[in-house]
């Protein structure tokens, strides 16, 4: 197989390491404006089957030609170019995937199903963490029961050893963070699609394996086009995301005082837009080169099966990589995104078009092969 995967950051990076443990993968085409500077982990296998490769996605000649090469692409960019790509790779007649976040975009991508179909590709994007993971899950429950009362998806990345004031240090995009704590979030109530304030609704999840209690709340794009889906059909359904206790009504003091707003203000003469200035000054202390890293996650569907109460549940508790220098994060969505590429190719997604994880992915499959790479999602004893 010879995969192509756009992006070098972290999640890139991660993608394109997991890919090169496979025998099957011959080439791996790791492309991005800059890259120079490979991850320390990736570096015995650039010149062999990592081959580094400079390219502006905005380039649609060149980013076309090097997906004509290969057999899937991996996105692990900004979101906001995921649509153009998608568009691409239907008309390279590769495979496509990527790590999505915005629901609006995924239903544009929608759109392409019929011409993905002719040209017997898939297009699935949503395929990190959240969404991706969290949504497999959730339809495995789902497709296990007669009827489904309620879905509650839980997940957050947190540090090992958090430090005051926020307890958090940046494990993916810190823009991205700030766009899900300002953005509306979907949720079903009562069998209706209804939209609910980021930061709100906090409530306490314990974890054991030494993490102890944390703090879930609202934000948005977890659920994916899950809420339009499933609206009439399951009374509640919502995503929350986990944090240290306290860090929610911190980030929605800095909201709610405008710090995060995106429209310019005057300051002494200058034009300042809130949110860049917030990133700039918080994100280096957020950095934390040295810090480790834990994703929690818990997945929940109740319901009924052949007439009798039914609660399935599924837990993760994910850590930094010392061995590889590889995040929980890292590895809990890049290698999300490489073995959706890895099936795309192989075949084993079973149907050509566009898809979100949760309408195509076989869960069993999935989650064995996270286990292989030591990613152990436990079904909880209900």
């Amino acid at each position: 197989m010879r995969m192509l995967v756009l992006g070098a950051g972290l999640q890139g990076s991660a993608c394109a390491y997991d890919l090169l443990q496979n025998p099957e993968v011959t080439e791996v085409r790791l492309a991005d404006l800059n890259t120079a500077h490979l991850h320390e982990f990736l570096a015995p296998y650039s010149g062999k089957n990592l081959i580094p490769t400079p390219l502006d996605v905005r380039d649609r000649n060149a980013t076309l030609a090097l997906m004509r090469e290969a057999d899937a692409t991996m996105s692990a960019i900004p979101y906001y170019f995921n649509l153009d790509l998608a568009k691409l790779a239907v008309e390279a007649g590769t495979h496509f995937s990527d790590l999505g976040g915005n629901t609006q975009i995924v239903f544009e991508q929608k759109k392409l199903q019929a011409e993905a179909q002719k040209k017997n590709i898939t297009v699935i994007p949503d395929c990190g963490l959240a969404p991706g993971m969290v949504n497999i899950l959730a339809e495995h429950g789902i497709s296990r029961m007669d009827h489904v009362e309620t879905v509650k998806i839980f997940v957050g990345g947190i540090p090992e050893t958090p430090e005051p004031p926020l307890n958090y240090q940046i494990v993916y995009s810190l823009e991205g963070v700030l766009d899900y704590y300002t953005t509306l979030s979907w949720v079903v109530r009562d069998g209706k699609r209804v939209q609910v304030k980021a930061l709100s609704e906090i409530e306490p999840v314990k974890f054991e394996e030494g993490i102890g209690e944390l703090e879930a709340f609202h934000t948005a794009g977890g659920l994916s086009t899950m809420a339009f889906r499933y609206e009439g059909k399951i009374p509640t359904m919502e995503y929350k995301t986990l944090r240290y206790p306290g860090h929610a009504k911190i980030m929605e003091a800095i909201r709610d005082l405008g710090l995060l707003d995106n429209e310019p203000v005057d300051v002494k003469g200058v034009r300042v837009v809130p949110r860049d200035l917030v990133v700039s000054v918080i994100g280096p202390k957020l950095t934390k080169p040295n810090g480790r890293d834990i994703v929690a996650l818990r997945v929940i569907v109740e319901g009924t099966k052949a007439g009798k109460p039914m609660k399935l549940a599924w837990e993760l508790v994910d850590r930094f990589d010392a061995t590889r220098g590889i995040s929980a994060m890292e590895r809990t969505t890049g290698y999300s995104l490489s073995i959706t590429g890895q099936m795309q190719a192989r075949g084993e997604i079973g149907k050509s078009g566009v898809y979100t994880p949760d309408e195509c992915v076989p869960a069993e499959k999935y989650i064995a092969e996270l286990a292989k790479r030591g990613v152990m999602i436990r079904e909880l004893a209900s």
